[in-house]
């Protein structure tokens, strides 16, 4: 419990800085990696360019997929981001929902929370609200959302069947999550564990696929389904940053793979029905 504390102080420190520190350079690196070079920041992150409602003041390089490709936004939806940043993935789902949906944005830290609401008046928005707060206990109530998403923080999570379950827990029956998240297909060195630059960087915080996709199941989700991968390289130049040529030498004699995956589910009607049959 006291090491899950430590971790969380961690995280809302690192992204509390690369808040403070996009005001003069917009986008972070490494999915939060502070000390990776400009021409490395988009090992973990896809383009946004050209997706509607997409906005550069919010997009902070954090990411590590697109959700909001995947997760079938309707007219009307209610929508909620967990770890939502300084918004540009709420600003994006909000183009799916339209005037009529809305967007709840949910973030540990509340230097993010701030840009985040700094951006939406900005642009105008009435219909986005952002939310501090811990994504294994979400300040929702139950059956909120029609569409959950995330993208690159579930990793983050040290209980991470505690965040899964209260995703289920603020999904409405019948509803879906579309998340991207990082994961490995073998277990990382423990001199990689240990290194909080890359645990913020969304490295060594993440677990195996099998078990990630396991920890979706037991918390009830159905129809689950990896709807994109991609192994994710990370260059000698940006791991010599953290880690001793020893340490560097054993990840690869380990052959660990890191990939971005986005995975979808859905949680199940209480009539037992995986459709709209019921509607």
């Amino acid at each position: 419990m006291e090491n899950e504390k430590t971790i969380k102080k961690m995280v809302q420190e690192k992204y509390g800085e690369i808040a403070l520190q996009s005001e003069q350079k917009n986008r972070a690196s490494c999915c939060g990696a502070s000390q990776c070079s400009d021409e490395a920041y988009n090992i973990m992150t896809d383009s946004y360019n050209g997706i509607d409602g997409y906005d550069a003041d919010a997009d902070l390089g954090l990411g590590c997929g697109l959700p909001t490709h995947f997760a079938q936004i309707k007219k009307g939806h209610t929508v909620v981001d967990l770890g939502s940043g300084a918004g540009n993935d709420c600003f994006v789902a909000r183009n799916e929902t339209g005037a009529d949906g809305k967007v709840i944005g949910i973030d540990f830290t509340p230097a993010m929370i701030e840009k985040a609401k700094l951006n939406a008046e900005k642009l105008g928005f009435t219909n986005i609200e952002f939310l501090q707060g811990d994504i294994e206990n979400l300040p929702l109530p139950d059956n909120t959302a029609d569409v959950v998403i995330s993208n690159c923080v579930l990793n983050l999570v040290p209980n991470k069947q505690k965040a899964f379950s209260e995703m289920h827990r603020v999904l409405k029956e019948g509803a879906h999550f579309c998340i991207s998240d990082i994961v490995l297909d073998k277990d990382l060195p423990s001199s990689v564990l240990k290194s909080a630059e890359l645990y913020a960087g969304c490295v060594a915080g993440a677990i195996g696929k099998e078990e990630y996709l396991q920890i979706i199941k037991n918390c009830g989700f159905e129809n689950i389904e990896v709807v994109k991968e991609k192994q994710i390289i990370i260059p000698q130049d940006i791991l010599s940053k953290h880690l001793s040529q020893a340490e560097i030498k054993e990840l690869s004699n380990s052959q660990a793979g890191i990939y971005s995956i986005t995975v979808k589910g859905i949680k199940a009607k209480a009539c037992g029905c995986k459709s709209d049959c019921c509607e």
